[in-house]
């Protein structure tokens, strides 16, 4: 992950000077075709697509990596993903932070793209 969004910024500068904000007690990740620190993960596939955010789960010390690959499962062509976000919510909810893949994934039929595991980082610097 390149990017935390403007929201966890916000989030973490609460933290850091004890407003004690509500932090997230999960994180799924989400694929797309764009992002930005404002708005986060732009061009989600939709769910009529077969798609589904991952749960994920995180460990480390410092940066923080993925423990299991996430696998992501599509019934019909998305065309080319290019991103990788993190969100508190399966659906809708806040976006935390985003990415480019290390490499594009194109889909024109169904089809499956999957982030190995520890290969997903979030480092806040």
């Amino acid at each position: 992950m390149a990017s935390l969004t403007d929201y966890a910024k916000n989030l973490l500068a609460r933290a850091l000077v004890g407003r004690q904000p509500s932090l997230p007690v999960a994180a799924w990740a989400a694929l797309g075709t764009g992002g930005t620190d404002a708005a986060g993960l732009a061009g989600e596939p939709a769910a009529a697509s077969g798609y589904a955010r991952q749960p994920v789960v995180f460990t480390g010390s410092g940066a923080q990596r993925n423990t299991a690959p996430l696998r992501f499962a599509f019934t019909t062509g998305v065309g080319t993903i290019t991103h990788v976000g993190l969100y508190d919510a399966v659906a809708g909810g806040n976006a935390l932070a985003w990415g480019t893949l290390g490499t594009p994934a194109t889909l024109a039929a169904a089809g499956t793209v999957t982030i190995p595991a520890e290969s997903l980082t979030v480092l806040a610097d």
